[in-house]
Order: structure tokens, then C-alpha cells, then sequence
């Protein structure tokens, strides 16, 4: 694995194809704040199925420089998803969720390296001005990660299946953090 942003490529998601290492992900219990540690494989196949036909909410797997399956992200609408109703969305905003595999060989940086490329990819569409986040606000790991690149919180709000940290970066708070 690499920590250079630039060695990774994103592609849409396949959610049949790519199910079970999907699923290998979701349920791992690194990925606790997921909240799919009971999904079987057919779980994890409707869902992302559901995110595929969905206009306002897309999966993308990021690759290595091998081509090789390295982590997954996701954007949506804030105006249609995920946080209708709890915060007035700008026009500009996106949606963004990212997960990193577990691995017995953690690479230091990777998980950086890994927001960091989900950022920029985000930003290279001249219609974003600004990412929103909505971690769960006890994930104080991505929080650290999270402001790593930029983000600044604004408040906790109650989701139906979490308490979270809104948080927002706009493309010059990005570019700024990751240029110090």
C-alpha cells in the first residue's frame, strides 16, 4: 500500500461484483461506525444496489497504483440525503463518507493519504465548494483525520441512528490544510 494520493484512481462500485469484499469491510469490527456489522453478503449487495439506482448518492471503490481495491467512498445530494432537514444545505455542497479496510499491516499515513485523494477527487468537480461530513460524534479517530484536511465543526446534531459531528471544509480550508 502507498500513502501518495496520487497513486490512487476511483471507479464506480459494482454491487454484485464487488459485494463480498464489500462486505469483508463493512462487518469488520474496525468498521464498527459503519453500523453494518450484522449485514450478510445479500445486505450489503441490496444496499449498495439501492446506491447505484440512487441519482443523489454514489459508491466508488479507490484503487492502488496496482489497480487493486484500497478503500471505499461515498458522496450524495445533502439536499436529498442524509441530512435533509437538519442543517440548510449551500449550493456547492457534497456529501462524503470514506472507510479504509482492516489490514494486519497498517501502513502509516495510508488512512491520511486516503482522505486526502477522496478529497480531491471531490474538488475536482468545479461545482463543489464544499464537502459536509456527519461522523458519528464518538469517532474521535476520523475527527483527528478530519481536520487534518480541513474540516471545521460546526455542531452535534441527532441523526435517527447516530449523534454526529456536522462538519464542514470548503476547497480553500482543503487547500490550505494540505499544503502546510
Amino acid at each position: 500500500m502507498t500513502t501518495d494520493t496520487a497513486a490512487f484512481t476511483f471507479r464506480p462500485l459494482d454491487p454484485l461484483k464487488d459485494a463480498e469484499l464489500l462486505h469483508s469491510w463493512v462487518t469488520h469490527p474496525k468498521a464498527a461506525f459503519w453500523m453494518m456489522q450484522e449485514a450478510t453478503l445479500v445486505d450489503v449487495e441490496r444496499a449498495y444496489m439501492d446506491i447505484a439506482a440512487d441519482e443523489h448518492h454514489h459508491a466508488l471503490l479507490g484503487l492502488d497504483r496496482d489497480g487493486e481495491p484500497a478503500f471505499l467512498m461515498e458522496k450524495y445530494d445533502p439536499a436529498h440525503r442524509e441530512l435533509v432537514g437538519l442543517y440548510e444545505p449551500l449550493p456547492g455542497d457534497i456529501g462524503m463518507h470514506f472507510l479504509t479496510p482492516p489490514t494486519d499491516t497498517p501502513v502509516h499515513g495510508f488512512t491520511r493519504a486516503v482522505i486526502t485523494a477522496v478529497m480531491a477527487h471531490l474538488f475536482e468537480d468545479p461545482a463543489v465548494d464544499r464537502v459536509v461530513v456527519e461522523p458519528d460524534v464518538s469517532n474521535t479517530a476520523v475527527h483527528a483525520l478530519n481536520a487534518a484536511v480541513g474540516f471545521v465543526p460546526e455542531r452535534e446534531i441527532q441523526k435517527p441512528e447516530k449523534k454526529a459531528l456536522l462538519s464542514f471544509c470548503t476547497r480553500e480550508q482543503f487547500e490550505k490544510a494540505v499544503l502546510v
